[in-house]
C-alpha cells in the first residue's frame, strides 16, 4: 500500500511540475486555477502517504513541498509564517548548550584514558584541515570552470542593503576562540566558545578523585539522557517548522530570482555533489564505513538542514544518529560540535567559489596563484566566525575587503543566498556525521560498545512505527 501511494504520488507530483513547466515556457495556456489543482493533487497524495508511513523524515519532505507551495500560491501570507520557523529553530537553538555541556563533560571526565582524548583531537583536527581544504579546491575549480560571473551587466545593479566587511586579525580569531563569559557564549550561540569551556570543564572534573567527580558525572549523564528526550519532544513540530521556512523563502524570494544567479546556483550544486560523490564517499569506502546504515542515520538531520538552513537544528539528531550506528557517545559528543567551527565543508566550498565569483562579477582578472592566496586566507578566516549569525557572509565581505573586490556582486548573491545555504548547509551536516565515524574507526572504536538507553528506545520506537506503517 506504500509503494503503491507514493508512486502515485510520485506521478502526480511530476504531471504538476510538468504542466506548470509548460505553461512558464509558454508552450501550453493553462488557466491557473487549473495548476493549482494539479499541485495540491498531488500534494494531497504525498500527505496520505506521509500519513502511511509514519515516519519524521517522510513527514519533514512532504511539509517541504507543502511549505514551497504555499510560497508560490500565496506569497503574502507564506512571508508571514517565518514566525512559526523562528519558533522551532529558537526550541532547537535551547538545546544546544546543555546538550554540549552534558555529552563533552561524559565524554572527558568520564573516559578513562584522558590521552586518549587528547589524541583524538589532534586526529579530528588533522581530518578537518585536510577534507576543507580539499573543499576550498573543489569550489575554486568548480567556478572557474563554470564562469558564472562572467559577464554580469553591473548597470542598475542595487547597492542597497550591503552589510559592512567584517575582518579579523590573527589575534582577534584567536581571542574569539576562548570565552570571557559563558553564559554570554550561550546566550550568543558561540558553539566554539562553548566547547572550548566544556572542554576545560571535562578534564578538570576529570582530574577531581572518584568520589569527588561521581556526583557531577551522574548529573551530566542524566542531562545528557533528559536533552536527547527533549529533543524527541521538539521534533514532533519539525514538520511545521520546516514547512514554514520554506514558504517564507519561497514567499518571499519567488521562483523568478533563479534566473539572473542560475548558472552560479547551478555551479554551487554540481560542486557539492561532485565533492560528495569524489571526496566524500571515498572517505567513507576507505574508512569502511556502513553506507547504507549511514545514509539511514543522517536522512532526517540532514533533511532538516536543508530546511532550515541551520546545522545547529541538526545537530541533537545528528549526534544521536552516529551513536545509533555504533560510534561511541564520548567521540560523538567531542568531535561533532568541534567540527561545527572547523569542519564545515560546504560553507568552504561555498567561500572559495563565491569569492571568485565576485572578481568574475567585477571584471577582475585573478591568477590562479593570486585565487591561491585568497583560499589559503579563507581556510584560516572560516574558522574564526563559527556560530556567528551568517558567518559565511561575514567572511565573504572580509575577504572581498581584503582583496579589494567590490561588494555589489555580494548583494547580488544575497538574493539566493537562501536557497545556497541550503546544500551547503546540508554538506556540512554531512561532513561532520563522517568525521565522527572515521575517527571511530581511527580510535578502534567503532560498533565496539552499544548505544545508550535512549537512543536505544528511540530507535525501536522507530522501527515500531515503521512495522505497524508497513502492516
Amino acid at each position: 500500500m506504500q509503494r503503491r501511494l507514493f508512486f502515485i504520488a510520485a506521478v502526480l507530483l511530476l504531471v504538476a511540475a510538468s504542466l506548470a513547466a509548460l505553461s512558464h515556457a509558454g508552450i501550453l495556456v493553462l488557466p491557473p486555477l487549473l495548476l493549482k489543482c494539479a499541485r495540491w493533487t498531488a500534494i494531497g497524495a504525498l500527505v496520505a502517504y506521509a500519513a502511511k508511513r509514519r515516519s519524521l523524515t517522510a513527514s519533514i519532505l512532504v511539509a517541504m513541498v507543502i511549505g514551497a507551495t504555499i510560497g508560490i500560491d500565496w506569497p503574502e501570507a507564506a512571508v508571514q509564517l517565518d514566525v512559526l520557523s523562528n519558533l522551532f529553530l529558537r526550541l532547537i537553538k535551547t538545546i544546544i548548550a546543555p546538550l554540549l555541556f552534558a555529552t563533552l563533560v561524559v565524554g572527558i571526565a568520564g573516559h578513562h584514558d584522558i590521552k586518549q582524548v587528547g589524541r583524538m583531537g589532534i586526529k579530528a583536527l588533522i581530518y578537518f584541515e585536510v577534507v576543507t581544504t580539499i573543499a576550498l579546491f573543489v569550489g575554486l575549480a568548480a567556478i572557474n570552470l563554470s564562469r558564472a560571473g562572467v559577464g554580469i551587466d553591473a548597470t542598475g545593479v542595487s547597492q542597497v542593503a550591503a552589510v559592512k566587511p567584517v575582518t579579523r586579525g590573527a589575534g582577534e580569531i584567536l581571542l574569539h576562540i576562548f570565552p570571557e563569559n559563558i553564559a554570554k557564549s550561550i546566550a550568543e550561540g558561540e558553539v566554539l566558545q562553548i566547547v572550548v569551556f566544556c572542554i576545560v570543564f571535562g578534564i578538570a572534573l576529570a582530574m577531581l578523585p572518584s568520589a569527588r567527580r561521581r556526583p557531577l558525572l551522574d548529573f551530566c549523564e542524566s542531562l545528557a539522557e533528559t536533552m536527547f528526550k527533549f529533543t524527541n519532544l521538539v521534533m514532533l513540530l519539525a514538520p511545521i517548522g520546516v514547512g514554514a521556512a520554506m514558504a517564507h523563502t519561497v514567499g518571499r524570494m519567488g521562483t523568478g530570482v533563479l534566473f539572473n544567479l542560475a548558472q552560479l546556483l547551478l555551479t554551487l550544486y554540481a560542486a557539492l555533489l561532485v565533492f560528495l560523490l569524489g571526496v566524500l564517499l571515498p572517505i567513507a569506502r576507505i574508512a569502511k564505513v556502513p553506507i547504507r546504515d549511514f545514509v539511514r542515520a543522517i536522512a532526517e538531520p540532514v533533511s532538516l538542514a536543508f530546511a532550515t538552513t541551520s546545522s545547529e537544528a541538526a545537530l541533537p539528531r545528528a549526534m544521536e544518529g552516529m551513536e545509533a550506528i555504533g560510534v561511541p557517545r564520548q567521540i560523538v559528543a567531542f568531535v561533532m560540535p568541534t567540527g561545527y567551527s572547523f569542519n564545515l565543508d560546504g560553507t568552504s566550498l561555498y567561500l572559495s567559489m563565491a569569492s571568485v565569483f565576485v572578481a568574475q562579477a567585477a571584471g577582475i582578472q585573478m591568477s590562479i596563484g593570486h585565487q591561491i592566496i585568497m583560499v589559503l586566507t579563507l581556510m584560516l578566516t572560516s574558522k574564526g566566525v563559527a556560530g556567528v549569525p551568517r558567518a559565511s557572509m561575514l567572511i565573504l565581505l572580509g575577504t572581498a575587503a581584503s582583496f579589494q573586490l567590490p561588494i555589489w556582486p555580494i548583494n547580488l548573491i544575497l538574493g539566493i543566498d537562501g536557497l545556497m545555504d541550503m546544500a551547503r548547509t546540508s554538506v556540512n551536516v554531512i561532513g561532520n556525521c563522517l568525521a565522527t565515524v572515521v575517527v571511530a574507526r581511527w580510535e578502534g572504536e567503532f560498533r565496539q560498545t552499544r548505544p545508550s538507553a535512549v537512543v536505544e528506545e528511540a530507535l525501536e520506537d522507530e522501527s515500531e512505527a515503521n512495522r505497524d506503517a508497513e502492516g
